[in-house]
């Protein structure tokens, strides 16, 4: 008897499956819909100018520099958030722990500034 009983549950559950497809929808939409409501909410910041290519933007931070710094994070992709691992990985490129701790921080403040970023993102992508 239990066999007939879980068949019928899982008819049951089959049937009522569409309604609870949509209704995941539907709740998705509304998630999509708070954070566009919230995002307009934020006050809106402006990206600073962007600095000609040899600009102070491009200096190194903590002695590295943004091709540095394009390697080590690249070589890292494979491990996001594992700092332990980034710090090994900067180590053996002769940048210590406290110099990576600060070209993290200094590099992606200036991420802001599109020039970086594209240099960035072509260095990291090995296109630059």
């Amino acid at each position: 008897m239990g066999l007939f009983k879980q068949m019928k549950d899982m008819k049951k559950t089959v049937e009522a499956t569409p309604g609870l497809m949509a209704q995941a929808r539907q709740m998705g939409a509304q998630a999509e819909q708070m954070q566009a409501a919230q995002y307009a909410a934020m006050p809106q910041q402006q990206a600073p100018a962007a600095a000609p290519a040899g600009g102070a933007f491009f200096e190194p931070v903590a002695g590295v520099s943004l091709e540095l710094y394009a390697d080590i994070s690249r070589e890292c992709a494979g491990r996001p958030g594992d700092l332990g691992h980034a710090a090994m990985v900067a180590a053996g490129r002769g940048v210590s722990n406290e110099c990576w701790q600060a070209a993290m921080d200094g590099w992606n403040a200036r991420m802001h500034n599109p020039s970086v970023a594209q240099r960035f993102n072509a260095l990291y992508m090995q296109r630059g």
